[in-house]
């Protein structure tokens, strides 16, 4: 699996949020993982969002396919109610 992303977008979310785009790999081969499509606007291409574990932190990355490549769009820490909602899903499978 591949990644690209901006890399002045990777550096401000590392600087801002202390996530490095890099690290979303981890997220897309871990076990605990939930992938859905981003339908809340149209964007102009298929946009997918993924939340999954990385160091204890449930994470939340925005991404699209563009080929055999994954581009990374945003990354941002889950927030409570995203929490919640993951944990759920887990439970009840």
């Amino acid at each position: 699996m591949k990644i690209e992303y901006d890399h002045k977008k990777r550096q401000a979310t590392f600087e801002e949020r202390g996530l490095d785009f890099e690290d979303a790999l981890i997220i897309f081969s871990g076990a605990r993982r939930i992938t859905w499509l981003d339908n809340r606007q149209s964007y102009g291409e298929t946009r997918q969002i993924t939340m999954g574990e990385l160091s204890g932190r449930l994470i939340v990355i925005v991404h699209t396919q563009r080929g055999n490549t994954i581009r990374i769009i945003s990354m941002r820490k889950a927030n409570e109610r995203e929490q919640h909602w993951f944990n759920e899903q887990f439970e009840n499978n």
